[in-house]
């Protein structure tokens, strides 16, 4: 365990207190910070001021803070204490890396991608289970990373981890790290695709020659990344991770959540994971035939002969959506939601397969 008189008496700004934001100055204050907290939003101030987090404008004091911690939902480019934070980039730091530096000795597996990145969590999550490991699942699957700050003996933390998260962090590092794919997301913050899958690959910077690094060989976002591999600019062992060969392990899982796409591609991920996490294809296999979907992620929601029903409202972008939809046939379907800046549907792979679509919200003229 590191030193943890590293952050006794240090000054550390917290902008931002959603859970994130809560969690860290908690934690922090465990460990003898000085913390000061700050939110935008009056209502989040209010409600907060009863529970001991001490609310303060540290920007109007210019050598008032040693470091700043931004919420992952924030983007310095647009907050209205930007100007402050630009000039103070070196400052901050992420709860990422607030994590690593307190479990620099524990096994740290890291998931990152635009989708399947919860799925994938918790599939290693019951791999690990099934072969008795110690082990919890935190980061933007729901449970704030600080909300632990001391690693239990042996634990093997799995945590998801988002582009948000990894856009400011500076020190995290994890045994294993994977991208399970990419597609355009989150535009509106990262400005184009090539930003964003940049920042997506911050999840390997900071790996050594003992760590090893997954990533999709199919998908035509990955390209550039495995050829920083190639150009030796990325110290750790690059695995290729791709869903073909997988025929025999699929036959023997017999489950039918891994029957679509998608969940084979998590499924792959989370077997070469745990193959060189050292859990037997026997214990694999058995954990894999247990596993039951997350909520809303091609979850079926009803099935007789004549009808089947899933539930994928957590496919929150085009790419995600296209993945269910070829996955069935004569398909009724019901879509709408907040449209993604630059995202947009191209049906002409899927198109035969869908009979109708009924449009809901307040977007119907977009999805139209």
């Amino acid at each position: 365990m590191v030193n943890l008189r590293k952050y006794k008496d240090k000054k550390i700004a917290i902008y931002g207190m959603g859970l994130t934001g809560r969690s860290t100055a908690r934690a922090l204050k465990k460990l003898g910070a000085q913390v000061l907290c700050w939110d935008d939003n009056t209502k989040v101030r209010k409600k907060l001021k009863n529970f001991d987090f001490p609310f303060n404008k540290f920007w109007l004091d210019k050598k008032l803070v040693d470091n700043i911690v931004v919420s992952p939902g924030i983007d310095i480019s647009k907050c209205k204490i930007k100007k402050f934070l630009k000039r103070n980039l070196n400052k901050i730091i992420t709860d990422l890396d607030i994590f690593f530096d307190l479990n620099k000795d524990a096994l740290i597996v890291s998931i990152t991608g635009t989708n399947g990145k919860s799925t994938t969590c918790k599939i290693i999550e019951k791999i690990l289970k099934f072969a008795k490991r110690n082990v919890k699942t935190v980061g933007n699957i729901g449970t704030p990373i600080l909300s632990t700050t001391k690693a239990q003996k042996k634990c093997v933390f799995i945590l998801e981890v988002s582009s948000y998260q990894l856009q400011y962090s500076k020190l995290f590092r994890s045994k294993h790290a994977a991208i399970l794919n990419i597609s355009p997301d989150h535009l509106e913050r990262h400005g184009n695709i090539k930003n964003y899958i940049k920042i997506k690959s911050r999840i390997f910077f900071g790996q050594n020659v003992l760590d090893y690094s997954y990533i999709n060989s199919t998908n035509k976002y990955s390209k550039s990344i495995i050829n920083i591999f190639k150009n030796k600019k990325l110290k750790s062992k690059l695995i290729p991770v791709k869903k073909l060969g997988y025929d025999l392990l699929i036959n023997k899982i017999n489950n039918k959540y891994f029957k679509s796409k998608g969940n084979i591609e998590n499924m792959v991920f989370a077997y070469r994971i745990t193959k060189n996490l050292g859990i037997s294809d026997k214990i694999i296999i058995k954990a894999l035939k247990k596993f039951k979907g997350l909520p809303h992620r091609q979850e079926i929601v009803f099935s007789d002969r004549n009808l089947l029903c899933i539930n994928d409202s957590k496919a929150t972008s085009f790419d995600a959506c296209l993945q269910s939809l070829s996955n069935y046939n004569q398909i009724y379907w019901i879509v709408g939601g907040l449209p993604k800046y630059k995202d947009y549907f191209y049906l002409k792979t899927v198109r035969k397969k869908i009979v109708k679509a009924y449009i809901i919200g307040k977007n119907t003229s977009f999805f139209k």
